[in-house]
């Protein structure tokens, strides 16, 4: 394939300089390069091929050295990127709590600062301003797609326009009436002759105004995956919360009601065996149960009446119990004697138990004044959570109400939870399937509690009994319950629920009335580790006494209850107020007891406490626990309670919380002073113990804390920091004492053993953990005056860390890999130290080696650029003052006080420091240290940093940005922005890491795809502060490393696929268009010149410069237009045919340039049309690439149902005989191939894409540049551009609304095209199978418009107009696009005087396009370009282009024919103009006139919904226009005009009959007969009408009549060959087909009107040629062979085979040959198997019938057609048509007499006819052919007798037989043909019973002499003449007319003929008899007797009269006259017999 658009030196070999390999020796100069330039003769270009990367320019220099001279405007901010690009915004994070946090302490720890510093400071967010408008945040998405289709017009499409039908039947008379018509709107001045420039100016305002604006708002996207480049925003970081469930408690009622109850609910996981949730407390007792405890209970705070709360979890599944524990007041006796009296009262009983009842509640009010502020267990019941969600389903929105029980309702509890399991097994696994968003709300009304175990209250218990809950046989169902009605609600929590307190009871926003019952949230405790960082501050300490052991303690202990506090101190004052309260109580008290177990000295507890941990935690913070034995019973002098031990728990251990499961001695007697710092397993002197200091005490205590880490490496690390921080020496980790100069070391290693830390709270505390190697990174701490410098280790712990994170948390993930929570950390939380808002200037005390800023930043900047963060937190006070940390801001603690502590202020220490070591230390900028450590570092060190590239590299150009922004130089010049050395590690560090992607591409695939992204996102990140052509040259780096791999790959494909990606994700830019210097000249980078002034367009630059250079990819293109080089290289390279192995990234490179071209088109800074023509200068050289591509474009153009009204147009221009409409490629498309090579199609998606990003170029380009371009291009590559947009209108042709596909399935249509010369032209051409290979396989189904179709089933109404509106819409602009790009083409040839070849290829566009489905908006403006375009160039048409001038005149008619009244006028006009131009060129349009003649034949033939009322009103219009055009009124035109218009009128008339009856197949094939008839001396269109017929017989399967079509055209073409030329081997004319059939010579060219061949615009059509011939009699030969009339194949062929031996044409004659071998072998093979047809006589009577009354016709109907059949479709098509009760059919076949029928009926007589032949034809019609083809004369008989009845006695029994000629020989052109003689002859009964007799020997004749013999078929004939039954038969036949000699002497002859007829009949019958007894077995023996008896019976009978003769026969005679009539129906005399 040679290239186009190339000027080639001289010397320069045709090479194929397209071919792109990746063969590192071809190394050569691309074609897309000009070498040299005429302009710049000193300045070539070094040349540079396209798989090389250019040099970039020096993008700051070059903007430096051109000023811009543009003042402002959008152009202007084409320029340089806006000042306002990056922010540094610092956002207050959210709060959930109306408090912050609920602490406020002054001094605190300095790692609780920390912490609440890390929960409570803003955002620190950097802003690209823009960033949302590059294509990774601008995607096409549906609903931006919608926002921008919004306001589109309907476009108007006649397609989608319902069809008013049938206008026809009302206005019969009217219609006829071409005077009284309307004509439509005229054009105003179409008649003026107005300069062709006027025109095309005001052509060209009407066509540009009112367009779409964006192209790809009306394309969808192209389908891809989540694009490359999309990189979501993180989320916010914040508290982590599962899913919600809300439970409201609403009322507990047991059956008496006696004392008060307390409820607790909390969710339990059997399968983890763990509580899943803290407690709820819950009080639904009445207010009178309530004041039995009033003594013990004051007053209760609001947030402890909470009735409902809200529970989270986070890992759903089937395992998961509600659990209800209720607890009473203490009381004596055990728990089973307690609920006795609940179990056995009953309600419905209370008045005859009411005594009872009175002292129970008595006993329950003593019980409640002395022992109130104890309980004891009392009963439980669960709630299997899942079975809930699943029964309460779905998500309507009505509450379900549950019971559950443990009686009946409990098994059906059961099975559903059965079930659930087991559909759960099904699917991966059981958690998925629960999902608690989304079930409907459900009420419980729980019925059965079980009363509580003393001895079995533990959790382990509790998990056994709800294992057996679940089990069938359920061993709590045994037992007896205690029956209640406890009502709750489940439902999914809402969105932000009102009134809600926190775990911490902090009040959640949205809280408008304090005094309200709140909801409380419950905190979840997960079953398995949630990974989340800390986000609030929660301090949380959960104790669980479990057991006590008190069996072998001495005294009495029984009932016991331990007491709990927390102690600041050992004095008992000290107990702090931080035990929540449960409910109806005080919010926080200092101590809880536990229940009471009754007389039990070792009792299990099941107790929850939950503690406020301070803050601080001090050494002497501890729990303490008091146990007591409570006396039950009122004893004298017995204390209420008595204490039986003490033991504790220290909070802290060496500085850690102490938490866990604890055994613990428990001591008899008060601890001693200074216990609370030792732990009670230390044996203190002199205390006595329980059990000899044994464990007897099981307790467990539990941290959710985000101060305590509660975990020892991560606790050293921060203990080392902080004591770095605050400088106090030695420190204290665990047991250890490390000392200052041990520091370091100690230091390293913790930072080392960080990868041992547990993952979870390493999540827990990533903010803080990153916060704080960064800041070892940043200000290397002084230890013992010597810095120490962690930059290594901290680098290495922190690649470790993520990468553990990767590894363990990868559902995590975006689709590039990067952790959400570590994306969320940079974007939101890292900031570079010192950073902090409002941070004060240096000074002070500070340890780090920092450096004082020269110059300290003025307050108003401070102010300017960020906010104080105390406003957002109202804890904090006082305003800093110190220079080293954030947290003094925070605390505004009094660290100034405390700096004598540490090391003194700074300049001490800076001068300290110098004399130190003598140098000043700096303080380190983060991103220069990370870039340095990461250039360094080797091993696995460098391997995990690679893996986590993403997190290093955002996290070096967050720092950088902060770092401009606090230096102040986010303004200044990107060259001074960072230093020299900073520079060459980020170049170390790209070559590097892109020498990795490179090398090892094909082993770690996953791992370098995400390293690639990281860096492309990298240096997308870095064009935003860095020096711009630096960043360019990374970017060369980059590619220069990937090309040079790629010469040795053999499938480069994957390599350049990465490379695709890094492309894309750095062209995603939001300045890329920037980037891409869109308004620099393509001057060589050597000698910048100063830029003309931008403002002006393009006028000056393109004199400056060579025009070409803008459309290729030359070297100054590539580096000035750096980015968009690139992409386009890309593109060239990968769609190149040649490329080897790329055909698989076609869809990539496609889709990127799409997205990119999309995302422009709808960027408000492009909005200006002088801005988006600068920026679609940067794609200028995409059209020569899919230029190129041509070949390889999917063929849209090869689906024939282009034109919506037509049934197919192919077929129908096949049978016009008019040029088919380019089925084939443009001519220029079958160039393109000629190499022969074939290239793989590329995907319709591809094509698609391709095209429409060259229509935005074409729409977005300066006009006049596009011109100029034009100019210079050869007529080839013209060409070749006109082949592309003739491929866009076939690719965005409107489909209509519904789309159905195309209707050329009929098997007629694909005969006829299939035999079609040209179509099997197309099927051989080269490009054939370049487009064929896959494509042409099936109907493409994806073709119709983004695979509509399928996916139509499941679309609304609305989705569907909505997406016609788009696609109308989208038409319409593409289809105007190309009709811009024409103009200019046609403007070119203006300009230039030359290229006039090329307006061929314009109009064939235009044409297509005008075939096409099309808007009445596109199709005036096309109308209005062809007029222009006829009107300059007249003779293109008329002389040059005459096929196309066919083409259009079709295509006019087509739109006059429009239901649209706009089209209409448009294409009246048109074809009027086209007229008035034909005729002045040559006083005469007989081209046109013929042209226009055959365009209608063919419309009116083959168009289905055609409305000729809309035609005639265009044709009046027409008449209109010549009536009034004044110039030409003296000429012979208005009259030539006037007869062409009243021709087509005569046409159309026939027309509105035929398509009355279009149901009607006779009747319409009569009438297209009658119009064809009419083109006797018409050559051209009676050829037309003879196709047009053929292809209805096809349809319809009359292949017989098909073929005489085809071979009457045949005929037709063959007499005016002959005339034309003398061939010796042509036929000679009609005569040549008269053994075919003897119709043909009415084909015979000898009236005198006949024109003369010769004629201009005679006999043009392709037929009228000897190829046309051919192809006519070939398919006639296909059709008969159809017909199965093989014999008549062969007389076809005898015509073929003289011009094929003329042509010496040996391939066609061996087929010829081969296909009548095939038919004579069939004519064998299928002898007696043969069927034709059968006939019958039809007539019709009646006025209803109007031209049908009174004509006979005989009908040929399929082989095998019954009466019943052809009686039923006609009766059932003329009944619909007039009526049934009208309709009546003739039941027999007598003449029918017209006076005795119903004037008001419709009368159809119908009658089976037999072929009838004379005898002497008998000789010559041997055959089954013979005896049916070229049949005329067909007979049935009627029997009747004298007095009218049908039948009678034999001697009164005549018959008539009557015998019918039609006006053509069958088969015919068509299948009824009229009667036009009719013949009666009539039968005495005498010859009625001869012609009975003769018919019955003939059968027994022939059944004797059958071979081989049937036996079967003899014996029925032979039982017929002679057997018993019917032995009265003959021999009655005999005994009525042979008994006596007839009296009347004419019937003599009859008598002795009859006579006779016996004779031989009783001799058959012998012979019959003999033969059989050959024939039969013993078995028949007696019947042939039988036989014999019968017709020796017969035969005594029959001999006498026999043997009688009539004398008088033997004399001489007169001659006996036969009674025959003879009607003929010329005199259509009626004769009646009398």
């Amino acid at each position: 394939m040679k290239v186009p658009f190339v000027v080639r030196p001289a010397a320069e070999k045709k090479v194929n300089l397209n071919k792109i390999t990746y063969v590192a020796s071809k190394q050569y100069t691309h074609g897309f390069l000009r070498p040299c330039f005429k302009t710049l003769p000193l300045l070539a270009f070094p040349q540079v091929p396209l798989t090389e990367a250019v040099d970039p320019i020096d993008l700051e220099d070059y903007l430096n050295t051109h000023p811009i001279t543009v003042e402002s405007g959008p152009l202007r901010d084409l320029l340089e990127f806006p000042p306002d690009d990056i922010e540094v915004v610092y956002t207050p994070r959210e709060c959930r709590t109306l408090v912050s946090l609920g602490i406020h302490v002054v001094e605190m720890d300095p790692h609780v600062r920390d912490c609440v510093r890390s929960y409570t400071e803003d955002w620190a967010i950097v802003n690209r301003k823009y960033h949302k408008l590059g294509t990774g945040f601008n995607p096409n998405t549906l609903d931006k797609q919608k926002e921008r289709q919004k306001g589109l017009p309907k476009q108007v499409f006649e397609s989608d326009e319902a069809p008013d039908g049938n206008s026809y039947h009302d206005e019969q008379v009217t219609i006829f009436d071409l005077k009284n018509s309307l004509p439509d709107a005229l054009l105003p001045n179409l008649l003026d002759r107005t300069p062709n420039e006027e025109i095309d100016h005001h052509n060209e305002d009407q066509r540009k105004s009112n367009r779409h604006k964006e192209l790809f708002a009306l394309h969808p996207a192209p389908d891809e995956e989540e694009p490359i480049e999309r990189l979501s925003i993180p989320e916010v970081p914040k508290e982590h919360f599962g899913q919600r469930l809300l439970v409201k408690c609403l009322s507990l009622k047991f059956e008496i009601e006696i004392e008060p109850i307390f409820a607790s609910l909390a969710l339990y996981d059997v399968k983890e065996k763990k509580k899943i949730s803290e407690n709820f407390y819950f009080d639904l007792n009445s207010e009178q149960m309530k004041g039995m405890l009033r003594p013990h209970v004051p007053p209760a705070a609001i947030s402890t009446l909470a009735r409902s709360a809200i529970f989270s979890i986070t890992y759903p599944s089937q395992d998961v119990f509600l659990v209800i524990k209720l607890e009473k007041v203490l009381q004596q006796g055990d728990i089973g004697e307690c609920a006795e009296p609940y179990m056995i009262f009953k309600e419905s009983d209370a008045a005859k138990n009411k005594e009872k009842l009175e002292k129970l509640k008595c006993q329950a009010e003593q019980f409640c004044q002395r022992l109130g502020k104890y309980r004891m267990p009392f009963a439980w019941t669960a709630i299997h959570l899942m079975n809930i969600v699943s029964s309460a389903g779905s998500l309507e929105r009505d509450s379900t109400e549950v019971e559950v029980g443990t009686g009946g309702s409990w098994s059906e509890r059961r099975n559903s939870s059965i079930v659930g399991r087991r559909s759960l097994e099904r699917t991966t696994s059981g958690d998925e399937a629960c999902n608690l968003t989304s079930f409907r709300p459900a009420t419980l009304t729980v019925t059965n509690f079980f009363k509580q175990e003393g001895d079995r209250l533990s959790d382990e218990d509790l998990y056994k009994f709800l294992a057996d809950m679940r089990r069938p046989s359920s061993v709590l169902r045994r037992l007896r319950p205690i029956t209640a009605q406890l009502k709750i609600d489940i439902s999914p929590a809402p969105e932000n629920p009102h009134y809600c307190l926190t775990p911490e009871l902090l009040q959640v926003k949205l809280y408008p009335d304090s005094r309200v019952r709140p909801t409380r949230e419950i905190l979840e405790f997960p079953a398995r580790d949630v990974y989340v960082p800390n986000t609030t501050y929660r301090n949380l300490l959960y104790v669980y006494p479990q057991s006590l052991n008190f069996a072998n303690r001495q005294g009495s202990a029984r009932n016991i209850t331990v007491k709990v506090q927390f102690m600041y101190g050992e004095d008992p004052s000290n107990a702090m107020p931080v035990i929540f309260g449960k409910s109806s109580c005080p919010e926080f008290s200092k101590e809880a007891y536990t229940a009471v177990v009754y007389h039990n000295r070792s009792p299990d507890f099941h107790e929850e406490i939950k503690i406020k941990l301070p803050a601080t935690l001090t050494d002497h913070h501890h729990l303490l626990f008091t146990f007591y034995h409570v006396s039950c019973q009122q004893k004298q002098n017995t204390p209420l309670e008595t204490p039986v031990g003490y033991t504790w728990i220290p909070m802290l251990q060496n500085g850690r919380l102490k938490t866990g499961q604890f055994c613990l001695p428990v001591s008899l007697e008060k601890p001693p002073q200074a216990y609370s710092v030792l732990s009670p397993e230390v044996p203190l002197p002199g205390m006595k113990w329980v059990d000899n200091h044994k464990g007897v005490f099981n307790v467990e205590v539990v941290a959710v804390s985000s101060l305590h880490t509660q975990d020892p490496y991560l606790d050293k690390f921060f203990a080392l920091v902080h004591a770095l921080d605050e400088h106090m020496f030695p420190v204290r980790i665990g047991d250890m004492r490390i000392m200052e100069n041990n520091l370091e070391n100690e230091l390293k290693s913790s930072i080392s053993a960080l990868n041992s830390s547990q993952l979870e709270p390493v999540v827990r505390f990533l903010h803080l953990l990153l916060d704080k190697l960064i800041l070892l990174v940043v200000r290397p701490p002084v230890i013992a005056g010597q810095i120490v410098n962690l930059g290594q280790a901290s680098f290495e712990a922190m690649a470790s860390i993520i990468n553990r994170l990767h590894k363990n948390l990868d559902g995590n993930q975006d689709q590039h890999g990067r952790n959400s929570l570590l994306a969320s950390y940079i974007y939101y939380v890292f900031r570079l130290p010192n950073t902090y808002p409002n941070s004060p200037s240096p000074g002070g005390s500070v340890h780090y080696a920092t450096m004082a800023r020269s110059a300290v930043r003025p307050a108003s900047l401070n102010l300017n650029r960020s906010r104080s963060l105390s406003n957002s937190n109202p804890d904090i006070s006082g305003t800093p003052t110190s220079p080293d940390d954030e947290v003094r801001s925070i605390i505004g603690s009094k660290a100034t006080d405390r700096s004598c502590n540490r090391m003194s202020s700074h300049t001490e220490t800076s001068s300290f420091l110098q004399t130190l070591t003598g140098r000043l230390p700096t303080k380190k900028l983060f991103h220069e240290e990370l870039a340095l450590q990461w250039v360094v570092c080797s091993g696995s060190v460098r391997e995990a940093a690679l893996q986590q590239a993403w997190f290093f590299f955002e996290l070096m150009v967050k720092s950088m940005v902060h770092h401009l922004y606090f230096a102040d130089k986010l303004d200044a010049s990107r060259k001074n922005r960072f230093p020299e050395r900073f520079m060459d590690d980020v170049n170390a560090l790209v070559s590097t890491i892109a020498g990795d992607i490179v090398s090892r591409f094909q082993k770690d695939t996953e791992m370098v795809e995400r390293l690639n992204t990281s860096l492309a996102f990298f240096l997308n990140d870095l064009l935003s502060v860095m020096d711009r052509g630096f960043v360019f040259g990374l970017i060369k780096t980059c590619y220069k490393q990937v090309s040079s791999k790629l010469y040795s790959l053999t499938n480069p494909s994957n390599l350049v696929s990465l490379r695709l990606d890094f492309l894309r994700i750095i062209c995603s830019h939001e300045h890329y268009v920037t980037l891409n210097l869109p308004c620099s000249l393509l001057t060589p980078p050597a000698s910048p010149s100063p830029s003309v002034s931008s403002s002006s367009g393009f006028s000056t630059n393109v004199q400056d410069q060579k025009i070409a250079n803008m459309f290729e990819l030359s070297v100054p293109f590539r580096q000035q237009h750096y980015l968009a080089g690139l992409v386009l290289t890309e593109l060239a390279v990968i769609l190149d045919p040649d490329a080897e192995g790329l055909f698989g990234l076609h869809k990539k490179v496609i889709n990127m340039v799409h997205n990119l071209l999309s995302s422009h088109d709808s960027d408000p800074r492009y909005a200006d049309p002088q801005v988006k023509a600068r920026v679609a200068m940067l794609y200028l050289p995409l059209i020569g690439v899919i230029m190129e591509t041509v070949p390889q474009l999917y063929d849209f153009t090869g689906i024939p149902y282009s034109s919506g009204s037509m049934i197919s147009q192919t077929v129908a221009m096949a049978i016009a005989g008019t040029s088919v409409p380019q089925l084939t490629r443009p001519s220029s498309f079958l160039l393109t191939s000629s190499s022969g090579r074939q290239h793989s199609t590329f995907s319709t998606e591809s094509s698609r894409s391709l095209l429409i990003c060259l229509l935005w170029v074409l729409k977005n380009a300066d006009e006049s540049v596009l011109q100029k371009w034009f100019t210079d291009l050869s007529v080839l590559q013209l060409n070749r551009l006109l082949d592309l947009l003739y491929l866009c209108v076939s690719c965005f042709e409107y489909k209509v609304l519904v789309f159905k596909p195309p209707e050329v399935s009929s098997k007629a249509h694909r005969e006829i095209l299939h035999s079609h010369p040209l179509y099997n032209s197309r099927k051989r051409s080269p490009s054939g199978s370049a487009f064929g290979s896959q494509e042409n396989l099936r109907w493409r189904k994806d073709m119709t418009h983004w695979r509509q179709n399928t996916e139509k089933l499941d679309k609304s109404r609305a989705e569907i107009e909505h997406e016609a509106l788009i696609d109308g819409n989208l038409a319409t602009e593409a289809n105007l696009i190309i009709l811009d790009t024409l103009e200019i083409v046609v403007q070119t040839v203006s300009v230039t005087e030359s290229k006039e070849s090329i307006l061929g290829g314009v109009l064939k566009v235009l044409l297509h396009s005008m075939a096409c489905n099309q808007s009445a908006l596109y199709l005036q403006h096309c109308f209005a370009t062809q007029r222009a375009l006829v009107s300059k160039f007249p003779e293109l048409l008329f002389e040059e282009e005459t096929e196309q001038c066919a083409d259009l005149c079709l295509r006019l008619l087509r739109h006059c024919s429009s239901s649209i009244s706009t089209i209409r006028s448009h294409a009246s006009a048109s074809l009027y103009l086209l007229m008035r131009q034909n005729f002045e060129i040559g006083n005469n349009f007989a081209r046109v006139k013929m042209q226009v003649t055959m365009s209608l034949s063919s419309l009116v033939g083959t168009s289905q919904n055609f409305n000729e009322e809309f035609l005639r009103r265009s044709l009046k219009t027409i008449l209109t226009y010549a009536e009034e055009d004044l110039e030409l009124r003296e000429t012979t035109f208005p009259d030539q005009v006037q007869d062409l218009v009243f021709n087509l009128h005569m046409i159309l008339s026939d027309t509105v009959k035929m398509k009355e009856h279009q149901e009607d197949p006779e009747m319409l094939i009569d009438l297209m007969y009658r119009i064809a008839k009419g083109y006797q001396n018409s050559p051209d269109l009676r050829l037309t009408w003879l196709q047009n017929m053929a292809g209805k017989h096809s349809e319809r399967s009359n292949h017989a009549e098909s073929a005489q079509c085809l071979v009457h055209s045949a005929a037709l073409v063959a007499e005016y060959l002959s005339m034309l030329e003398d061939r010796k081997y042509l036929p000679v004319g009609c005569v040549t087909f008269q053994n075919i059939s003897s119709n043909v010579l009415e084909e015979s060219a000898v009236s005198d009107d006949v024109v003369s061949p010769d004629e201009e615009g005679i006999c043009s059509g392709k037929y009228f040629t000897e190829a046309g011939l051919v192809g006519l009699l070939e398919q006639a030969a296909a059709s008969f062979s159809m017909a199965g009339m093989y014999e008549a194949v062969n007389e076809v062929y005898k015509v073929l085979i003289p011009i094929h031996e003329a042509n010496r044409d040996a391939k066609k004659l061996s087929t010829i040959h081969g296909k009548l071998q095939e038919a004579f072998s069939k004519i064998v093979h299928q002898d007696g198997k043969r069927m034709f047809g059968t006939y019958f006589r039809v007539g019709f009577y009646g006025t209803k019938f109007g031209d049908l009354d009174e004509q006979e016709f005989v009908y040929k109907e399929p082989a095998i057609t019954k009466l019943a059949e052809i009686s039923h479709r006609l009766e059932g098509f003329y009944g619909e048509r007039f009526g049934e009760d009208v309709l009546e059919v003739i039941k027999d076949s007598n003449p029918v007499d017209k006076c005795k029928l119903d004037p008001n009926k419709a009368y159809i007589q119908i009658t089976y006819v037999e072929p009838y032949f004379d005898t002497y034809e008998m000789k010559d019609r041997i055959t089954y052919f013979d005896k049916n083809y070229n049949l005329r004369r067909f007979m049935y008989c009627t029997p009747f007798t004298l007095d009218g009845r049908a039948h009678g006695e034999l001697h009164e029994q005549f018959k008539r037989k009557t015998i019918l000629t039609t006006s053509h020989a069958f088969p015919y052109i068509k299948t009824r043909i009229n009667v036009i003689h009719k013949e009666e002859i009539i039968l005495t009964p005498i010859e009625v019973a001869i012609e009975d007799m003769q018919k019955k020997t003939q059968e027994l004749a022939f059944a004797t002499h059958q071979d081989p013999a049937d036996p079967k078929m003899l014996q029925m004939v032979l039982q017929g003449s002679v057997g018993t039954t019917v032995n009265q038969g003959p021999l009655e036949v005999a005994q009525v007319f042979l008994s006596e000699i007839p009296n009347d002497p004419k019937l003599f002859r009859h008598h002795n003929k009859l006579r006779l007829c016996f004779k031989d009949f009783t001799k058959r019958c012998e012979d019959a008899l003999r033969k059989n007894k050959s024939l039969i077995g013993p078995d028949q023996k007696e019947y042939q007797r039988e036989l014999e008896r019968n017709y020796h019976r017969l035969k005594e009978a029959l001999q006498p009269l026999i043997n009688r003769k009539i004398p008088q026969l033997y004399k001489a005679v007169l001659p006996v006259t036969c009674h025959r009539w003879i009607f003929d129906f010329t005199f259509s005399a009626e004769i009646r017999r009398v």
